[in-house]
């Protein structure tokens, strides 16, 4: 048995920088202690806090304290708090945490450079656990690293304040309705690092297909600007808001220095990520060519690691080598596509069989349907094991070794499926029969002719021109031989939108619910160019207009073909700062008189929506769920993915409301700081709750 008790502690200032200690505390009557409580030594005290506070909350019914902790008999304590973070994870806190669990023993704590005491690995100890032996300081080793490899995997892990803001008025509904609100698909706007980390909550191992089409690094494209001299906190404060020039991409030439490092660094951390979102047997791809295919391969095998790549797969721009020859007379003419598993549970679809391409016929009229001709002889077997079969219409025998035993073949004659040629027999083996009606598909995939999709997109938006845009056959076989018909589908560099369209595609020819999220970053298109003088300013702008054009021309071919539940549409999300005010993540650096009980923490400029968009992130939920309106007790709750979410964000909520939520019994049931009418209704919110509905999780932001 350890003993417990629940520390409550308000935020009293000396001034607007200084806390007061505990004794301090005391003396002002800021800190109070519950009862102690017995539990069992195996027992999580989170799981039981709520009730902790609760009986804290009726002994002390005017004390409204800010921080909760929980003390055990050593002085230790640990937070409690329904309060959102309102930011993304810290993933390296997370890796600590992690092998702090596996390996208790091993953490300690130590000295840094400003005095501070922080956090640490005892390695001499860690070792001992593993019983490994550890490569350290300049001793050689097999490794592939390159400049600022230690920033980019502490931009990867470090944690951001940034939030997705919908966007209706961009939106479209699964029937085509401008700004519905129904689509399961998602187009989002923002660099698609910031992005990545908002998504990695809610689509943790859920991303059956990930593609990326990235800068090449050809000297004449662009990468992302991604600060490495920032530190973590300052990192966190800026990250999803654009500075002073709109975060924009930069030109990467091959006169810089760091040529091949930016682009790597950039790759490194959006890669890192993305290999978390992918379920078990996801895959990801990533179009690449000559310039970086090697560096790309090194590069994915320290994220995923050698046992996980699949193949290089090798596709054809163009079908010969017309125009002026080059000085070394050899023109390039393929890209690769370069793929990587999450895990050996990874499968292709195959490529379906075609009676004509797999050479099926049915000269005969075999009423057993298509066949092709297979050999019987076996290439393995010694002579030894060679036996004589005999031509039931002519007595003619042969003798070999066979692939089939003898009681196999006896049947095969038997039933008609052995032909009998001159030289050596052979069987029928029908199409109906074959193991999988799919077959292997082959790392060469021959010409995709981009000029198609060329003029397709020049008939469907005249008003824009394309350069080297995926070709849309392309993507479809990828995505035909990967995603299954209700799997997930992400693009993180996705133009124009050349994967939304192939899952559309795809989806309308097979009645399937394929899911795809586009994100891309705003990339400007330059003035005087024919797209922007006819009003897009952004390439954004092109991918979703693609979209919608592109969705609407399907229905019109497919007409009555379509499935009722046919998904052409997207809800458009906007990478932006957080919601939140300063004084959210920083309480401590501000002043008793500005807390929330007088001040708002959410900036004035958001909406309810986009708070419930930042709440579905923090907690896991798909931003791609149902969202409902309704009313109780005269306030505006959302009701997300059929009950497993209830926000409330307005003010002034009565027991009337908090009450009708909790008799609903969400999983998850979230409020505004201070949006409790009255001190009663604060003070029996959990009793409310412990009542009709213990379980469920109660968050404040």
């Amino acid at each position: 048995m350890k003993k417990i008790c629940l520390v409550a502690r308000q935020n009293i200032y000396k001034d607007s920088t200084h806390l007061h200690d505990d004794n301090g505390l005391r003396a002002l009557n800021g800190i109070k202690y519950g009862k102690v409580h017995e539990i069992e030594d195996n027992e999580d005290p989170l799981n039981i806090w709520h009730l902790l506070r609760l009986e804290f909350k009726k002994e002390n019914p005017t004390f409204h304290a800010d921080r909760y902790f929980i003390r055990f008999e050593d002085g230790h304590e640990i937070e409690c708090s329904d309060r959102m973070t309102m930011h993304t994870p810290n993933l390296a806190d997370e890796n600590f945490k992690k092998l702090a669990a596996l390996f208790p023993n091993a953490v300690t704590e130590t000295v840094n450079e400003n005095g501070e005491v922080v956090r640490a690995i005892d390695k001499d100890v860690l070792m001992q656990e593993i019983n490994t032996r550890v490569v350290d300081g300049r001793e050689e080793r097999y490794q592939f690293t390159w400049p600022d490899k230690k920033k980019a995997m502490l931009a990867a892990n470090a944690p951001i304040s940034a939030t997705l803001r919908p966007i209706k008025a961009d939106s479209v509904g699964k029937d085509g309705t401008p700004g519905g609100w129904d689509s399961e698909n998602l187009y989002i706007e923002g660099d698609n690092l910031d992005v990545l980390k908002l998504l990695q909550e809610a689509y943790l191992g859920k991303v059956k297909m990930i593609y990326i089409d990235p800068p090449y690094n050809t000297g004449n494209d662009f990468v992302y600007e991604d600060d490495f001299a920032e530190d973590t906190d300052s990192y966190m404060g800026r990250s999803g808001q654009y500075d002073e020039q709109g975060n924009q991409l930069v030109a990467n030439t091959d006169a810089n220095g760091r040529f091949h490092t930016d682009w790597i660094n950039m790759m490194y951390s959006r890669l890192s990520i993305a290999k978390m979102l992918l379920v078990e047997n996801g895959a990801i791809f990533v179009s690449i060519d000559e310039h970086e295919h090697s560096n790309l391969l090194s590069l994915m095998n320290e994220i995923f690691g050698e046992k996980n790549y699949i193949d290089s797969i090798v596709w054809e721009k163009k079908t010969g080598a017309k125009g002026v020859p080059p000085r070394n007379m050899m023109v390039n003419v393929h890209e690769y596509i370069v793929a990587y598993q999450k895990s050996s549970d990874f499968r292709f679809l195959g490529e379906r069989r075609s009676e004509e391409e797999d050479g099926f016929k049915n000269p005969d009229n075999d009423p057993r349907g298509p066949w092709r001709v297979s050999n019987i002889k076996s290439t393995t077997k010694p002579m030894e094991e060679a036996f004589t079969i005999v031509d039931p219409n002519t007595g003619k025998k042969y003798t070999n070794t066979w692939a089939f035993s003898r009681e196999s073949l006896e049947k095969m004659i038997a039933e008609g499926r052995i032909l009998w040629k001159d030289t050596l027999p052979k069987q029928k083996e029908f199409m109906y029969e074959m193991t999988h009606m799919n077959k292997a598909i082959k790392s060469s995939w021959g010409v995709f002719d981009a000029q198609r999709t060329t003029v397709f997109l020049k008939q469907l938006i005249p008003e824009v021109h394309f350069d080297n845009p995926k070709p849309i056959s392309l993507m479809k076989h990828l995505v035909s031989v990967v995603a299954e018909k209700d799997d997930i589908v992400m693009d993180l560099f996705s133009g124009s939108a050349t994967t939304a369209q192939a899952v559309i595609q795809i989806n309308a020819d097979d009645g399937g619910h394929r899911r795809f999220v586009m994100v891309q970053v705003p990339e400007e298109i330059k003035s005087a160019t024919i797209a922007n003088n006819a009003g897009y300013k952004n390439i954004c702008e092109i991918g979703k207009e693609r979209i919608r054009r592109a969705a609407k021309k399907i229905r019109e071919d497919a007409g009555l073909t379509l499935t009722q539940n046919f998904d052409g549409g997207f809800r458009c999300l906007r990478l932006d700062s957080s919601n939140m005010q300063d004084v959210y993540y920083t309480p401590d650096a501000t002043r008793q008189d500005l807390l929330s009980f007088t001040t708002d923490n959410i900036k004035p400029d958001r909406t309810p929506e986009d708070l419930l968009f930042q709440v579905m992130l923090e907690l896991g939920v798909l931003p791609s769920s149902t969202i409902a309106e309704t009313e109780i007790g005269g306030k505006k709750v959302f009701d997300v993915a059929d009950g497993f979410l209830l926000a409330c964000f307005d003010k002034g909520v009565t027991t009337e409301t908090v009450t009708a939520i909790a008799k609903k019994q969400p999983y998850y049931a979230v409020f505004r700081d201070a949006s409790m009418a009255d001190d009663s209704t604060a003070t029996n919110f959990d009793q409310i709750f412990e009542t009709y509905s213990p379980s469920t999780a109660r968050k404040v932001l």
